[in-house]
């Protein structure tokens, strides 16, 4: 059967979008833009080729498709903005392919003005035709949240903006096979708006509960406490969570080098978060201290090292640098992770614990990164001789929380 859809990069935008078009019946090859990391695991994706998924190296098959979208990854780059480079290439492959009629979607994040700026002429150049008129172009959001049971594509609402509303109409059509709503921004910008505005939310409430961690813990108040309270006001307040840093696929960003602007709030916020793992391990130090013991030569062990609980995506875990800085104060550090069979820290091995509560017990201190659902926090508290809860994941006055 010939593929309806295809998937531009297969790394943690591509893979749940691929999975959700297959799971709602739509023939769809999948086409890597380079080595990516999914966040499905082996059993998912191997439910995916039983429904007829499969993936190709031939360009040409992008060309015999209603619908491409590209979902390569767009990394920080070194100026502080996202780096567009795999899109780019993409479109280019994409361009040499290109036929009439075709709806061409971009899911990557990417700076205002990427869908009717760059984008747009590479894959004009590239195939001779028109957009909005030859063939239909536009931006949505993706919204995948890995891990998540409670939503889904399915009933997670698509935006889209679409170069014309032709294009829209289109790429709300495809859409609307696999989400149960669509919602139509005003154009691309727009759309694209949607994805910096949602991204930066998180890591801006995110690096305020994070200075509120360190703030209540200076105070003598419990955070948790007043997190547990706060959430229960109905309205103007959503729980966010204090961490060790924050991990994932979505960075804010900076857009000076795109619009000469900077969004100083996410700035900021991007300074607080960068500095948790270096708070984490203060605090590691001064615990060990508190109990007669000096980091240097102390059994650390390490508890969850990717950057959600449950997946094996270690991509922007704060685990790596809370590990350098351990090992730079000279401490002896040990993992456990029960997605992660083995862990490099600077190109080297970190050794990796066999016996959960043997390690626990052996450490001078463990610390919790990552809430695996796996992990009993009861009897570590109870094994572990410090443990140290970036989480709040342990009960009360069972772990010295952050």
């Amino acid at each position: 059967m010939p593929a309806d859809l295809a998937v531009i990069g297969l790394g943690p935008y591509g893979l749940p979008l691929a999975q959700a078009a297959v799971a709602a019946g739509i023939p769809t090859i999948g086409y890597r833009t380079g080595p990516e990391a999914g966040s499905l695991s082996a059993a998912e994706q191997r439910r995916m080729l039983a429904q007829g998924f499969r993936t190709t190296a031939h360009p040409a098959e992008l060309g015999r498709v209603r619908t491409a979208v590209i979902c390569a990854p767009t990394p920080r780059a070194a100026d502080g903005g996202l780096d567009l480079g795999l899109v780019e290439t993409a479109a280019r492959t994409l361009a040499t392919q290109l036929r009439p009629h075709t709806t061409v979607i971009l899911e990557s994040p990417a700076p205002p003005g990427t869908t009717e700026g760059p984008l747009l002429r590479l894959l004009e150049s590239g195939s001779g035709l028109r957009a909005g008129r030859d063939f239909h172009l536009a931006y949505s959001p993706s919204r995948v949240d890995p891990g998540n049971r409670d939503f889904t594509p399915a009933n997670t609402p698509k935006v889209i903006g679409g170069l014309t509303s032709a294009c829209t109409e289109s790429a709300a059509a495809f859409y609307g096979r696999i989400t149960d709503k669509v919602v139509r921004a005003r154009g691309p910008r727009e759309a694209e708006t949607v994805q910096l505005l949602e991204a930066n939310f998180r890591h801006v409430n995110i690096a305020l509960v994070n200075e509120m961690a360190a703030l209540c813990h200076d105070l003598g108040i419990d955070l948790w406490d007043v997190i547990r309270c706060a959430e229960t006001k109905p309205f103007g307040f959503q729980a966010f969570r204090p961490g060790p840093g924050v991990g994932g696929h979505s960075v804010p960003q900076d857009l000076t080098a795109h619009a000469g602007r900077t969004l100083r709030m996410a700035e900021l916020a991007q300074q607080v978060n960068g500095r948790m793992p270096h708070y984490v391990v203060q605090r590691a130090a001064a615990l060990l201290n508190e109990h007669g013991k000096s980091a240097r030569g102390a059994r650390v062990l390490l508890l969850g090292v990717t950057y959600k609980a449950d997946l094996a995506d270690e991509q922007g875990s704060p685990a790596h640098e809370v590990a350098i800085r351990l090992m730079e104060l000279g401490a002896s550090v040990s993992y456990h992770d029960p997605h992660v069979p083995t862990w490099h820290v600077l190109d080297r091995p970190v050794p990796r614990a066999d016996s959960l509560y043997e390690a626990a017990a052996d450490a001078d201190l463990t610390i919790l990164l990552q809430q695996h659902r796996t992990y009993d926090l009861q009897g570590l508290s109870v094994k572990a001789q410090l443990l140290l809860d970036t989480r709040g994941a342990t009960p009360t006055g069972a772990a010295h929380r952050l």
